[in-house]
């Protein structure tokens, strides 16, 4: 029987940046941390490492925030969760919002989603869930005017993934179900305060020879992990964007490790015995239905 449906097969397209890990940024609070990215957005504090009071690490479905205890650090742009529930997710942050008055926080509903301003100025973006119900789908980073096409081309030659550039940005896959989004500003962008990323890669050594040559390897870490800084012109060595990527292998020990997500609709008040998980898989109907029966 003939098959006559047409698939966009380079949606599927990968590339080389197999994982999108984690956002670190330095907070100065843990106690406001924890209302805020635990209480207030319903994320999950990992249950088995960095458990203490000076780092905690949030679980976004299969991606991360990591919240090291500092001087506050602000990402320049936007990340963006998909979450299963907005209607939770608004009354949360409402109850949660006096206890955060006198910091930065804030929230407010758009035909995007809900916008989200952590206690020192960090921005999420929350979107309804569409093919994982819980995950950091996006990281928006501003990017001066002209930058947009040179910072692709980096990803594209330098990292090997099929990143290009839509609308005046750069979009650039990485991982499943994770973008970067370059997006050009006319704006000042404040002083780069030491934010990075996490990403993992399928051809490790090929990036790494290649910013070696650069000279844009900004740390040496471990067998399974090194970090750079700079996104340069590849043909001027002008520097085009800063933000630090701390790049792991495939081989390295926490690849692709299970984490532990709670579902926050449950609480001691409202209670079914074993939905305390959060089931990160899509509907069927938003996957494509019975082509995956």
């Amino acid at each position: 029987m003939a098959d006559d449906r047409v698939f966009d097969r380079t949606a599927d397209d990968i590339g080389n940046i197999v994982e999108f890990g984690h956002v670190n940024v330095r907070v100065p609070d843990q106690h406001l941390a924890t209302l805020f990215y635990v209480t207030g957005l319903g994320l999950t504090r990992d249950p088995y490492l960095v458990t203490g009071v000076e780092n905690m690490w949030i679980n976004v479905g299969t991606t991360q925030f990591h919240l090291p205890t500092g001087p506050a650090q602000v990402l320049r742009g936007t990340t963006v969760i998909s979450v299963p529930d907005m209607a939770g997710l608004a009354r949360r942050l409402a109850v949660v919002a006096r206890h955060l008055e006198g910091s930065k926080f804030s929230f407010g509903e758009t035909s995007a989603g809900i916008e989200v301003t952590c206690p020192w100025g960090n921005r999420i973006r929350c979107v309804p869930a569409t093919s994982i119900r819980l995950a950091i789908t996006e990281v928006e980073l501003d990017c001066p005017l002209g930058g947009a096409a040179g910072i692709a081309r980096f990803y594209r030659d330098i990292y090997g993934t099929p990143a290009a550039v839509e609308h005046g940005a750069a979009v650039v896959p990485a991982g499943l179900y994770t973008r970067l989004v370059w997006r050009e500003t006319d704006a000042a962008l404040p002083a780069y305060d030491g934010a990075h990323i996490q990403i993992g890669l399928a051809d490790f050594s090929g990036p790494h020879r290649k910013l070696n040559a650069l000279g844009l390897i900004s740390e040496e870490s471990n067998q399974h992990q090194y970090r750079m800084l700079d996104i340069t012109d590849l043909d001027t060595g002008r520097v085009l964007a800063t933000l630090e990527h701390e790049v792991r292998s495939m081989r390295h020990p926490m690849y692709a490790r299970p984490l532990i997500n709670r579902d926050p609709a449950i609480s001691n008040n409202l209670y079914a015995l074993g939905r305390e998980p959060l089931v990160l898989g899509a509907d069927l109907v938003a996957m494509g239905g019975s082509s995956f029966l």
